[in-house]
């Protein structure tokens, strides 16, 4: 893929912080239009990531490009062309969420109300548009965050964990937002560390420890998974979560619920599961192969299997 059709490139894109690595040698290619879901603990590599890629942290060894541009010689055009979202809202609680999106609108050098109005219909802002940001729930003011990430149409957006401390319902009308904001033709790269949001991405970069894991579309990751899953309905459950967690052919060990998920390498016989269960006198209800998850993918490359090819 030539370097014209990617929003993001780089190569070998390192950062340390005296003896730690928070970025090792990262080799990372995001084609123009994709959302990139870059999933990882805290402390994986995300946020440092995102900071190099937007020229506001130098490499300690490697490159970057981004929408063609070299963050390294290139950093003020690489935020002029491009859109962040941090952790925690940048925004002004004493200030409307009007007065909130004109401010970034002027800093950003946005003169037309117009493209205010159209940011407060497109983003539902309408109805809070003369509250003050302090009296807004955290849904409104992540609404009122990307707003402000976004008023001067940039190509590619970054999102670091926008969603954390969210509830469920606002994270998913979020994701709306996000599919919306792709159908325009906005790259976008998002960090999270919640493993079912991957599902909504078109590619999906596993972060560990500073180094990438894996990079592919979720169900090509899910389908490379180097395991069987088994759900295993057991009794006593924490007396065989226990030993199978202790087990040299159990890739991972899991509570889900009222039972356990249970990843064996490919090929291993159910039998050989109940006969290894019953020997401890531990009884099964229901044993039966899984769908793998995104979780099950991520835990799994975490303890050290490669993914298949």
């Amino acid at each position: 893929m030539s370097a014209a059709s990617l929003a993001i490139h780089t190569e070998d894109l390192t950062r340390r912080f005296g003896d730690f690595v928070a970025v090792d040698h990262l080799n990372l290619d995001v084609p123009a239009g994709q959302v990139l879901g870059y999933l990882g603990p805290n402390g994986s590599g995300k946020t440092t990531t995102i900071r190099m890629l937007l020229g506001l942290l130098h490499p300690s060894e490697g490159r970057a490009e981004v929408l063609g541009l070299d963050v390294a010689t290139q950093p003020d055009a690489v935020r002029a062309r491009t859109g962040y979202m941090s952790q925690k809202f940048a925004l002004y609680g004493e200030l409307t969420v009007l007065e909130n999106l004109t401010f970034y609108a002027g800093v950003y050098g946005v003169k037309e109300m117009a493209r205010v109005r159209e940011m407060l219909e497109s983003l539902g802002l309408g109805e809070v548009r003369n509250q003050r940001v302090h009296n807004l729930s955290t849904g409104w003011r992540q609404r009122l965050a990307l707003a402000t990430a976004i008023i001067h149409r940039p190509g590619l957006l970054f999102l670091d964990e926008p969603t954390s401390g969210v509830d469920p319902v606002a994270r998913r009308a979020f994701w709306d937002l996000i599919y919306d904001l792709s159908a325009q033709g906005i790259t976008i790269m998002v960090s999270t560390h919640y493993m079912d949001e991957a599902e909504y991405c078109t590619t999906v970069g596993i972060m560990r420890a500073g180094k990438l894991l894996a990079l592919d579309a979720p169900d090509k990751l899910k389908r490379a998974l180097p395991g069987q899953v088994w759900e295993v309905h057991a009794d006593p459950m924490l007396d065989a979560l226990d030993f199978l967690e202790a087990q040299p052919f159990v890739l991972r060990a899991a509570l889900a619920g009222d039972h356990l998920r249970v990843v064996t390498p490919n090929g291993f016989d159910a039998a050989t599961l109940r006969a290894a269960l019953a020997a401890q006198s531990i009884r099964i209800s229901t044993l039966a192969t899984g769908a793998p998850s995104m979780e099950d993918v991520f835990m799994t490359l975490s303890q050290g299997a490669e993914p298949e090819p």
